[in-house]
């Protein structure tokens, strides 16, 4: 156990080190320190307050001015954060996920917050929208990147924006821009990575499906059942019609990697799909995955379709791994909000998100890499035919 924690201390060190020359004052420097900590720290709710509390001060002035007022560069932070975890967990086979997380909030003052719909909440309620990249390999996850996402009702209100700090020259981007800036930084930081993985509502977008191929990166994205696709000649069919005329023996059960309680396993379907007028990158195809649940009691079970751009000697065994990879995100924002505070933030400037936000991706990585390296975490790991209606072909 003296150990473990020696080693844990160690790591937490390293990490701070490699972050220290972001924060441009000893006061800060020492402040984000205690914040990190803070957010690591078994509290019920990580703000101001109790963050103060546990660093042994009387007021939450000096977290709140951390946040709100003092000099440092929380995208440089980010930056070395990323690189900490691709020094502990990077994989030349890494996937990259996209996928956004709301904040509950009350009020109209928070940068960004407006009714919208929310995934985490799976309704339209009163939030702010953050998009974030995760980065997973075999050896852990973790959250690597993030933007705020500003509706075009915030950006068309200049005051507004200036009154949450907004800098004027940020302009209204989808959250699919906002995941291709993510991206970009990632590759350009040469993160080892040979996929991208998100769901529908990044998936369906052509130009985001082109811009990975035009950076030669292997995706396995989501898309609807209705999704339009190239069936031979300049005949285009629905993703669920194509899979209607398949033969019944196209389906291969298979693991999409382990969840709580063993493999996750699935009933798959894979065809190659044609290319009309379209660059892939050379030697490149694309593919249709289907995913069907294994549900012996229910009539109609449930589906999931993804669009697939890889090499053509890619085994089908490999998209399906990389689709198992995107939940990894959702793995990340549970144990983020649950273990880091990353939505127990009380502030409403848009910088200071930002802030807030990277500090606990700072205590995740932190965790993930904790994880990773331990003794205990290592030993356990050790011990673990073509259609005739279209020109789709299945594989069988």
């Amino acid at each position: 156990m003296d150990e473990d924690v020696s080693t844990w201390a160690a790591g937490l060190e390293e990490l701070f080190g490699r972050v220290a020359g972001r924060f441009f004052r000893a006061e800060p420097r020492r402040r984000a320190r205690a914040y990190v900590r803070g957010l690591l720290a078994p509290l019920a709710d990580k703000n101001g307050w109790t963050l103060a509390e546990i660093a042994g001060d009387t007021t939450p002035d000096g977290m709140q001015r951390l946040l709100n007022a003092a000099a440092w560069d929380a995208d440089g932070v980010r930056d070395e954060v990323r690189a900490f975890a691709v020094e502990h967990l990077g994989d030349p086979g890494g996937v990259l996920v996209v996928d956004e997380t709301g904040f509950l909030k009350k009020g109209t003052k928070s940068a960004g917050v407006q009714r919208q719909y929310s995934g985490t909440a799976g309704r339209i309620e009163n939030c702010q929208l953050g998009v974030f990249l995760a980065y997973t390999t075999t050896r852990g996850r973790t959250l690597v990147d993030r933007e705020l996402y500003l509706p075009k009702s915030w950006i068309a209100d200049r005051e507004r924006c200036r009154d949450a700090a907004v800098p004027d020259e940020v302009e209204f981007a989808t959250k699919t821009t906002l995941a291709k800036a993510m991206l970009a930084r990632a590759f350009a930081a040469g993160v080892p990575a040979r996929w991208v993985s998100a769901d529908e509502a990044y998936g369906q977008d052509n130009k985001f499906r082109s811009w990975l191929e035009q950076h030669n990166i292997g995706y396995v994205v989501a898309v609807p059942r209705s999704q339009p696709l190239p069936a031979g000649g300049f005949a285009t069919a629905r993703a669920d019609h194509l899979l209607a005329q398949a033969p019944p023996e196209i389906w291969k059960r298979r693991a999409a990697g382990d969840g709580a309680k063993g493999p996750r396993l699935y009933d798959w379907a894979t065809a190659t799909i044609p290319t009309i007028g379209e660059h892939t990158p050379d030697g490149w195809t694309r593919r249709l995955l289907v995913r069907r649940q294994i549900t012996p009691t229910r009539a109609e079970p449930e589906l999931a379709y993804y669009l697939c751009c890889a090499p053509a000697t890619t085994p089908d065994e490999e998209l399906v791994r990389v689709a198992g990879a995107r939940w990894a995100i959702e793995e990340c924002f549970q144990t983020a909000k649950n273990e880091v505070g990353l939505d127990h933030y009380q502030v409403r400037r848009y910088d200071a998100w930002y802030r807030h936000i990277t500090l606990a991706m700072l205590a995740h990585t932190y965790l993930a890499v904790t994880a990773a390296v331990s003794p205990k975490v290592l030993a356990a790991a050790s011990s673990r035919s073509p259609s005739a209606k279209s020109a789709v072909c299945w594989h069988i």
